[in-house]
């Protein structure tokens, strides 16, 4: 099993997207953290995903958090999944009545400095950015990311691809998609399209609701 993912996972989350820019935008001195945080939620017809996104990845979260805000993400489907692997999605393609061009992304959305720290790691649940193939530390998307949804974790793709946030509600929805029909390129035949908000809450609060334990 973990042969064949290693197999899936380089050719799937090495995607064709065309490469654009890299942004070049440095995240501000880290300022004291604050006693609030952003809980993205992700509703689809097969269920609601909720996930919070990690401070040390300061590129990513604001990156994700303006996407979402602005609502780019509405209307965009996980256009590749793989049952005990990952969902993914967020190409802007997938908006569009032409399903061969999902996962391509364009070229004007560029691309966002890799974020590896070593403390988090492809978890059940856990938010990472799809990027072009090619050694560690090479841009990711700034539009397509994935969730994994092996319950035994991906870990082989730690320190590969920046993990960046954690689901911390609808783990099964997650599952729902992943089994999905799907053709021979992944895609789902029965669509999984997303509308994304943004809430501030307590961090205490979110701890409460969620259960969800900030280190």
């Amino acid at each position: 099993m973990t042969q064949q993912f290693h197999r899936v996972g380089l050719w799937l989350l090495a995607l064709i997207w065309l490469a654009g820019p890299v942004l070049a935008a440095k995240p501000d001195k880290p300022a004291k953290k604050s006693s609030k945080d952003e809980v993205v939620t992700i509703s689809t017809s097969q269920g609601t995903i909720r996930l919070i996104l990690f401070d040390d990845t300061p590129l990513h979260k604001a990156n994700f958090l303006k996407r979402a805000q602005s609502g780019a993400y509405n209307g965009t489907t996980f256009h590749r999944v793989i049952d005990g692997f990952m969902i993914q999605g967020g190409d802007t393609n997938t908006k569009d009545a032409d399903p061969s061009n999902d996962g391509l992304g364009q070229a004007s959305e560029g691309t966002i400095p890799a974020e590896l720290g070593p403390g988090h790691q492809h978890n059940y649940g856990a938010v990472a950015a799809a990027r072009m193939g090619g050694p560690v530390g090479t841009p990711s998307s700034s539009t397509q990311f994935y969730l994994v949804e092996n319950h035994d974790g991906t870990h082989f793709l730690d320190g590969m691809y920046t993990v960046f946030g954690q689901v911390i509600q609808g783990l099964d929805v997650i599952d729902k998609i992943a089994k999905l029909p799907k053709d021979g390129r992944d895609r789902p035949t029965i669509e999984a399209k997303m509308t994304v908000k943004v809430e501030k809450l307590k961090r205490k609060k979110i701890t409460k609701l969620y259960d969800y334990k900030y280190e």
